[in-house]
């Protein structure tokens, strides 16, 4: 069987990209920075600027009893624009789809650099691991441009009172939660091309192919016809034995 490790070089860049993404992709799920929100009454919110992420609503404040104040903004929440919803389910798939792909891209890993037995299904696993990776990378990058196409619109958001946020912000920008998504994205996306773009295995197996009739070590068997028996020494003997190996002669 061929080794095949040192084929997988670029699979396993591959591997390490996909892991970087995953970690960027639950940095992103986390952080509060979704829309930078600055507002012209600062009264309350006194930093001038609020947070909006995709789980709820921050900002500081020196009137309050809480230095930082936030609010939950809930999957089902009638007020939240229908992005911020669609973000909270699509980046947990994302998450969940992201592990699974890490996790079958070890497998194919392992298959390469350790497996010794039949590898035939090397490449449906390395398809499966780059699927895996170019759906993560799809599922996070639809809630990204859409929060992303809602903030340079400056979209309103008509929150409830005990938010106490205006409606509508003086301006919006773009929060570093979004630029750490798409870095996420891109990354996720370079995983599961490299995966895909694998295509060694099937070299191997078709060269192997010719091989799998041969006995090993031996090639392929051959039958001794009647002449060729007559052409070896002593083919005359017809099975006699051989009087130099006689055992009295010997001693």
């Amino acid at each position: 069987m061929t080794f095949l490790a040192h084929t997988a070089h670029w699979q396993f860049l591959g591997l390490v990209s996909g892991f970087l993404a995953w970690i960027l992709i639950m940095t992103t799920v986390g952080l509060n920075e979704w829309r930078l929100w600055h507002v012209a009454d600062v009264s309350v919110i006194t930093s001038g600027v609020a947070w909006v992420g995709i789980w709820r609503a921050c900002f500081y404040s020196h009137a309050l009893p809480s230095m930082e104040n936030c609010q939950s903004i809930s999957v089902s929440a009638p007020f939240a624009p229908a992005e911020i919803p669609a973000a909270q389910v699509l980046m947990v798939l994302a998450m969940i789809c992201g592990l699974v792909g890490n996790i079958t891209a070890v497998v194919a890993m392992r298959m390469v650099y350790f497996s010794l037995e039949d590898r035939r299904n090397v490449r449906l696993v390395f398809v499966l691991a780059g699927m895996l990776y170019v759906l993560t990378a799809t599922l996070c990058v639809v809630p990204l441009a859409w929060n992303l196409n809602s903030v340079l619109n400056n979209r309103t958001i008509d929150f409830p009172p005990e938010f106490q946020l205006p409606a509508a912000p003086l301006r919006q920008q773009v929060g570093s939660a979004i630029g750490v998504g798409l870095a996420a994205t891109i990354l996720m996306l370079v995983s599961g091309l490299i995966f895909l773009s694998y295509r060694y295995v099937w070299e191997t197996l078709s060269a192997e192919a010719p091989r799998a009739s041969r006995v090993p070590l031996h090639g392929p068997w051959t039958e001794t016809t009647p002449a060729q028996r007559s052409e070896l020494p002593n083919g005359d003997n017809q099975g006699r034995d051989n009087p130099a190996f006689h055992y009295g002669e010997v001693s």
